[in-house]
């Protein structure tokens, strides 16, 4: 993999079409790790970033620096910068929601759009504050992640030990992975307190793994974690202005993925979740449901998505070379 230059840096692999790998929530271009060799093989160019405000990217002071249509438009200029003209977008969590809307609103720069875990919810991403404080009330995880500096602070007081936790926590590895009301937060409690650090670590995870997210997320010292949790900022702000787009679906080759021990699953229920797939991406590809897989999708069951991934690429007119 050859490390880029710019303002979001980003690992890369290959030659070929381009595939640009968007990672989520709290993680980097290293959760890709799996699928640079295998795709780059099968002859595509394989592009993973640093988003916006995440590990060894720039990370703006402004929270409305955040919004949407600014992640939206650092796809496009990443794929414009990279000399290319269309890609293949696949995205995991908070990168998926970036994928989906990239795909709504560039159809003509998007081949194609995978989605790993979270579905697209049309125009804006994500389900806004003002609705899921309704539904599932103040102690909801995204309804604490809006408060600047506090839970920032949470995360970024033991780095390494907020990733161990985190990433075990929502694994299919841990018991408690999936229930009725994930990730609301008891009165009194802080996130990380609802997870604590796991006896030992799952398979799929190493301690090099979480030394080289904490790393790179140490290079913003007290603000490791700011610019992520100012994605979740923005979620009501891209309300407002994607209000116009309100009604459009994904009119590009799509494909979902998601673990049925995933947290997004428990949340919606998977009938919701494949129902409201095919309604808004009415050129679906598939859907596929990992067994005995949390929320870590590409890094939990890496051959699993691997395979999924080139099924699916294989069906868009890219012309790599197989």
């Amino acid at each position: 993999m050859r490390p880029g230059r710019q303002a979001l840096p980003f690992a890369e692999q290959g030659e070929g079409p381009l595939v640009l790998l968007l990672h989520g929530w709290p993680e980097s271009w290293y959760s890709w790790r799996h699928q640079f060799e295998p795709l780059a093989a099968a002859g595509y160019r394989v592009v993973a970033p640093d988003q916006r405000g995440y590990a060894r990217s720039e990370q703006p002071a402004d929270v409305t620096a955040y919004t949407m249509l600014h992640l939206v438009g650092d796809v496009i200029a990443l794929i414009r910068e990279l000399g290319e003209e269309r890609a293949i977008l696949v995205g995991h969590d908070m990168g998926a929601p970036v994928a989906w809307v990239t795909a709504m609103l560039r159809p003509d720069v998007v081949r194609g759009v995978a989605g790993l875990s979270v579905p697209p919810v049309l125009p804006t991403g994500l389900v806004p504050p003002s609705i899921t404080r309704t539904l599932y009330g103040e102690r909801f995880y995204q309804i604490y992640f809006q408060q600047p500096g506090v839970v920032d602070a949470e995360f970024a007081k033991d780095i390494a030990s907020s990733f161990r936790r985190v990433l075990y926590g929502a694994s299919g590895d841990n018991p408690r992975a999936q229930q009725p009301r994930p990730w609301v937060i008891p009165e009194g409690m802080t996130p990380l307190d609802t997870m604590p650090e796991p006896p030992a670590l799952p398979a799929w995870l190493t301690e090099d793994d979480i030394r080289a997210y904490a790393e790179d997320f140490a290079l913003h010292g007290a603000d490791a974690f700011t610019g992520a949790f100012n994605w979740y900022r923005n979620i009501e702000r891209n309300h407002e202005l994607l209000t116009a787009f309100q009604g459009r679906g994904i009119d590009v080759p799509a494909l979902y993925v998601v673990g049925d021990r995933d947290m997004v699953t428990a949340l919606r229920g998977p009938g919701g979740v494949r129902a409201d797939v095919g309604e808004v991406a009415p050129r679906l590809h598939a859907q596929v449901t990992l067994s005995g897989c949390g929320h870590w999708t590409q890094q939990e069951r890496p051959a699993e998505v691997n395979a999924a991934l080139l099924d699916f690429f294989a069906h868009i007119d890219t012309g790599a070379t197989r």
